[in-house]
């Protein structure tokens, strides 16, 4: 099963980037001398929750504004955007998407610095793109991205502390140095995993809800969920959730949540406790402490790391969790239907 041996690859994938930590820092090195006053990002589908996940990392850790581009702007009204001063990433396992193509490849004819993500070095992407960062992930066969999506997030991570640096050598850095390790961590959870899974396999629909960095695992886990099991799973934001779709939730509704240590965290126990206590829903809690796992009727225990890198663990056992619901719904976690591994937008 392609699935089920990329998830486990992703360990050494995100060894393999760590590896090649000091390509990146030539990268941010460039783009740190280029006078960058904001970010913007192209990408769709799994890429666009990673593009996600920087707004909040390069906001958080380096101070820049990230817009998230609209590429049918370009595209299908054939108006191009005055990118300024912006550093221009696209993000694509692929790379052949025309549209995040069309948008790097304009932003370049601008003079804008300009960086392709992306697990094909020689896609018409990195063509387009000033500089690369190769994911380095090898073939990922299986049509849901795994490994290629958290290689994504550790990238941007890498890439973010190498700006915060200005380039300079990220060989020692301690906090990157426990993204793979926590992912091998993320990845013995699968039997508790597939437990809860089955138990709510049956479900058709559900709610995931995360905030701050972990918007973007909210995300991502949702789309798992439509793609593979077939599940109608609706994301949101803690914060946005309170705004109506609360009312969505009766007893035993599932509310699939992540909550790690971090600045997120006291809103989205404060939500889990209202949903146990006056709604009474079927809570999953991802999770790295005691209180939030308590507050919800199954958890999963996450690793502990820096909070920032935290989406790039706590979206392994999602992962499990989608490929188990899959299974016992009697689909074929290698096969979705009507869904195809490249996606050609235009």
């Amino acid at each position: 099963m392609s699935l089920a041996s990329e998830i486990q690859e992703q360990p050494r994938v995100l060894a393999g980037l760590l590896e090649r930590a000091p390509d990146i820092g030539r990268i941010a090195a460039s783009i740190a001398g280029r006078d960058v006053e904001h970010v913007v990002i192209a990408a769709r589908g799994t890429s666009d929750h990673a593009a996600i996940y920087a707004q909040y990392l390069f906001g958080i850790r380096l101070g820049l504004p990230v817009g998230l581009t609209t590429p049918s702007v370009l595209s299908l009204y054939g108006a191009e955007p005055r990118f300024g001063r912006a550093l221009v990433i696209g993000i694509s396992q692929s790379g052949a998407s025309p549209d995040i193509v069309g948008v790097v490849a304009a932003a370049r004819r601008q003079g804008a610095p300009t960086l392709a993500i992306t697990n094909e070095p020689g896609s018409a992407l990195a063509a387009a793109a000033e500089h690369v960062l190769d994911l380095g992930a090898g073939p990922e066969l299986a049509v849901a991205a795994t490994k290629t999506y958290t290689a994504e997030l550790f990238g941007l991570a890498i890439l973010a502390a190498a700006i915060r640096r200005h380039g300079d050598s990220l060989a020692e850095d301690p906090e990157l140095a426990l993204v793979p390790g926590a992912v091998e961590a993320a990845l013995a959870t699968a039997p508790e995993v597939a437990a809860i899974a089955g138990e709510l396999a049956s479900r058709d629909a559900c709610v995931v809800v995360g905030r701050g960095y972990e918007y973007a695992t909210a995300r991502e886990w949702a789309l798992k969920l439509k793609e593979l099991a077939h599940v109608h799973a609706d994301p949101y934001s803690a914060a946005d959730f309170r705004h109506g779709p609360i009312a969505l939730v009766d007893a035993g509704f599932p509310v699939l949540a992540i909550a790690p240590s971090g600045h997120a965290t006291a809103d989205v126990e404060a939500l889990l406790l209202r949903l146990r206590d006056e709604l009474h829903a079927g809570i999953v809690a991802l999770s790295d402490r005691d209180d939030v796992l308590a507050a919800a009727r199954w958890g999963i225990r996450l690793p502990t790391v820096p909070e920032h890198l935290m989406p790039i663990a706590s979206i392994v056992p999602a992962q499990l969790y989608a490929m188990h619901a899959t299974l016992t719904r009697g689909h074929d976690p290698d096969h979705p239907r009507t869904i195809a591994k490249v996606t050609l937008t235009t």
